[in-house]
């Protein structure tokens, strides 16, 4: 371990990726046992995200086959509370991919199509949808040294860190434009993003007509963090980023160098407000008339609430990136 120096890019794809990684294991609970995405707050997701697949759907003119990928499947959830919220014509035009690294759950609606990678370029017609998987797409970090020079920062996998070689090629092109470092002095940090561009790029490549759409963790380039965003989850806390594989290694994505040409980029807020993902609170007069469904819509909105609260969820940044014409607009309720 003492001289197993590593990249982080590198580091973070052993430690999520490799054999017996965060994300590869079958065992346990998944992620969703050591963080909570908004996949887990409440079914009001999937339901937003099955009106988006219906709006899609429309504008495609009601396909034979309608292609529904969830890239970053974790153990299926998402595309399970989808499939329970469509409406049954729609449904049985639905074809579901799983994209996941992690072996198939059991007891997954057999549906289901579960798959280690994306499917084939230009093979689909329809939605695919990104909850929380770029974050997870390794990158490499940079951080000034005392002269302002951006250099690669080096980790064990006990998580001890220091200083590697500067940034140069298409490495030190990508910060140059996404992310300058002001060589003011040292400690300033950036996650080098040209890994996930190519990844959300290659995801869009999938379909044949449709859209295609990322929800995560964002920071623009007028508001990159100084000091970067790269952090640990394990149990549902935040923890040092250590790459052996026992945590989960997250970093903030530059959504606006992964947006293609027509791409809109939006919170989470407007797209769940413009999916119909309200919370208001129902009524007084209901707990008067019929107080079971009161405690049930009373549920509900705190749901949404969290799920479009600006300072936590709502914060999110989605990108909606329109393939082949037509499925344009689609947040216009």
């Amino acid at each position: 371990m003492t001289h197993d120096w590593r990249g982080w890019r590198d580091a973070a794809e052993r430690a999520l990726y490799g054999p017996g990684g965060f994300y590869t294991s079958g065992d346990g609970p998944g992620p969703a046992g050591h963080f909570r995405t908004s996949v887990h707050v409440s079914p009001r997701y999937a339901e937003a995200l099955a009106t988006l697949l219906c709006r899609v759907d429309v504008a495609l003119g009601r396909p034979a086959e309608l292609a529904l990928i969830d890239v970053g499947a974790g153990r299926g959830e998402l595309l399970t509370g989808v499939l329970a919220a469509l409406p049954e014509p729609v449904c049985a035009r639905v074809r579901p991919y799983a994209v996941e690294r992690a072996p198939r759950p059991a007891g997954l609606d057999d549906r289901v199509t579960w798959l280690p990678e994306l499917p084939a370029p230009g093979s689909l017609t329809g939605l695919l949808f990104a909850n929380e998987w770029l974050d997870n797409v390794p990158v490499d970090v940079a951080e000034t040294d005392g002269g302002g020079v951006p250099r690669y920062v080096l980790v064990r996998p006990d998580g001890a860190e220091r200083l590697g070689a500067p940034v140069t090629g298409a490495d030190a092109a990508w910060l140059a434009r996404w992310w300058p470092l002001p060589g003011a002095g040292p400690g300033l940090r950036a996650e080098i993003g040209h890994p996930r561009d190519a990844a959300w790029s290659r995801a869009v490549a999938t379909l044949r007509a449709g859209l295609a759409a990322t929800a995560d963790y964002a920071h623009t380039r007028d508001t990159r963090p100084p000091f970067g965003t790269l952090t640990g989850f394990r149990e549902g806390r935040e923890v040092h980023p250590v790459p052996d594989g026992t945590c989960d290694i997250t970093a903030h994505v530059a959504l606006d160098a992964c947006a293609g040409p027509g791409a809109e980029h939006v919170t989470q807020r407007q797209a769940l407000h413009a999916l119909g993902v309200d919370g208001s609170r129902p009524p007084l007069s209901l707990a008067s008339s019929d107080p079971a469904a009161y405690v049930r819509a009373l549920g509900s909105a705190g749901a949404a609430a969290e799920l479009t609260d600006p300072a936590g969820l709502g914060s999110f940044g989605w990108l909606l990136q329109p393939v082949g014409g037509g499925c344009t607009g689609l947040l216009t309720p």
